[in-house]
């Protein structure tokens, strides 16, 4: 689940907990709003914590070309002697 997950499980929680007044039987919507908002918080602490150790510099390496257009004539590589 990416950051943009998480802070759509925050906004449901806190759409069910503060801006609904329904009841349902047998469900209290107030504390799924909890629960979802705060699974929605602790995955934007993960995210954010995993995201903060991809952030590493590191050196670009040497590249190295090869010559991949050389002529080979079967005389001169050595494969036709």
């Amino acid at each position: 689940m990416g950051l943009g997950g998480c802070i759509i499980l925050i906004a449901v929680g806190a759409i069910l907990t503060f801006a609904t007044d329904w009841h349902m039987q047998g469900v209290n919507l107030d504390v799924v709003g909890l629960i979802l908002m705060a699974v929605g918080i602790i995955g934007v602490a993960t995210f954010s914590s995993i995201a903060r150790r991809r952030r590493v510099m590191v050196p670009p390496a040497a590249v190295v070309e090869e010559d991949r257009h050389r002529h080979r004539d079967g005389y001169t590589d050595g494969y036709g002697m």
